[in-house]
């Protein structure tokens, strides 16, 4: 099952209000994540992608950190980026967006020079990146109160 959309990085007008808003949704009203964590020093360099239906409404977004911002998150090889806010609206779920953003993602790190791509996936999203060709690698860790693993996919 799938719907018509549009996955592109976010560069028109309105673009990033529409990418905040459904991290807004999703993180801070469905998860509980407090938003002084959810926005960061690093969304202002990094590269958003947005999922958009025919109808205009955003779908899903996500971010791609690289260079420098990545470093923290990826061991510092400036050759690996990283995936992250990774987040589809409740009523897109289940349609494909999920795996439709990260491709993208994926698309925009190939266009930076990048080799691979790293995130730090919730336990529960474990077998859906997974399938999407991630390895997960190291322990389980808190982030903003949820466990999660580091996952690692070359490009």
């Amino acid at each position: 099952m799938s719907t018509p959309h549009v996955v592109r990085e976010a560069v028109e007008p309105g673009d990033r209000e529409a990418c905040f808003a459904v991290r807004k949704e999703v993180f801070v009203a469905e998860q509980g994540v407090p938003e002084d964590l959810e926005y960061d020093a690093y969304d202002d360099g990094a590269v958003h992608v947005l999922a958009v239906g025919e109808d205009g409404e955003a779908l899903g977004t996500g971010r791609l950190l690289h260079g420098g911002a990545a470093a923290a998150k990826t061991g510092g090889d400036a050759s690996v980026g990283s995936l992250g806010r990774l987040a589809v609206t409740r009523r897109a779920r289940g349609l494909g967006i999920g795996a439709a953003l990260v491709r993208g993602i994926e698309e925009a790190a190939r266009a930076r020079g990048l080799t691979a791509v790293d995130l730090h996936a919730q336990t529960h999203a474990l077998v859906f990146y997974e399938r999407l060709g991630y390895t997960a690698y190291g322990p389980e860790f808190p982030d903003a109160g949820m466990p999660h693993r580091a996952m690692r996919r070359t490009l």
